[in-house]
């Protein structure tokens, strides 16, 4: 008992009352900002490995940034992370930030599907499809739903089967050996339901996007609900993500 107490005090409760308000560590690297310092543009961009940094102007695409913070090491005038975690969007170019803008990455809820509200707005089970990945996301995922986020007193739950489930949530490149899988998984949830990318990998391919062996026809034929991005995503991300998506914002 003596020894449990004494881990409490040093370490603090490691319970967090509200995931949508807490403030994260100072080692972690959120949205990040661009100044309008100027640098040399082409050093800039070839420097990322997946090509998520363009130039005229500046932006970072944060669907393809793996967060290695290389960018920010290298022109720490230019780029530099911030420890917001409210990364995910509905829409694809929300996600590109841009240089000179310094606002938060948001949900439209303009064109969220009317049944997302009605249905799911109390209650979401998810189906978790490891496509390929290399099990960061997935980790981040379970995290999400242990002792301290505790995603599950927002009644957001995963479930085994895709028949219990209100969606599927893909992490991973979605390989040639999961296309298929993903199909299956997906047909075999009742309507309506919606599909959600978590990671880097699953909504670009991330360093995989020009590889022969990923097969991501799946996400030409279906409309995506909601991306989150990161590498891996932050469990803070994925529950303000889904929260976002499900409630209606005031």
């Amino acid at each position: 008992m003596l020894d449990n107490i004494k881990i409490v005090y040093h370490q603090g409760k490691q319970y967090i009352p509200n995931p949508t308000k807490v403030e994260v560590p100072g080692i972690f690297r959120g949205r990040p900002v661009i100044s309008l310092e100027k640098v040399n543009e082409k050093e800039l961009t070839d420097l990322c490995p997946t090509k998520a940094i363009l130039n005229n102007p500046i932006r970072i695409d944060l669907g393809k940034c793996t967060f290695c913070g290389e960018c920010s090491k290298q022109f720490p005038e230019k780029i530099t992370f911030t420890k917001d975690y409210k990364l995910a969007s509905n829409v694809l170019e929300n996600l590109i930030i841009k240089e000179g803008e310094d606002k938060p990455v948001e949900v439209n809820p303009d064109i969220v599907r009317k049944e997302i509200h009605k249905v799911f707005g109390w209650s979401l089970k998810l189906r978790q499809i490891s496509a390929g990945g290399d099990n960061s996301c997935e980790m981040e995922l379970n995290a999400a739903n242990n002792v301290q986020f505790d995603m599950s007193r927002y009644g957001i739950d995963f479930v085994a089967s895709p028949r219990h489930a209100d969606g599927i949530v893909i992490t991973g490149p979605i390989t040639q050996n999961m296309a298929k899988a993903v199909q299956i998984c997906y047909d075999a949830t009742p309507e309506p339901k919606i599909i959600v990318l978590v990671g880097t990998d699953a909504i670009s391919g991330g360093m995989f996007a020009d590889s022969p062996a990923i097969d991501r026809s799946f996400l030409e034929k279906y409309s995506v609900d909601l991306y989150i991005p990161g590498n891996p995503a932050h469990p803070l991300s994925i529950i303000n993500g889904l929260l976002d998506l499900t409630r209606k914002l005031k």
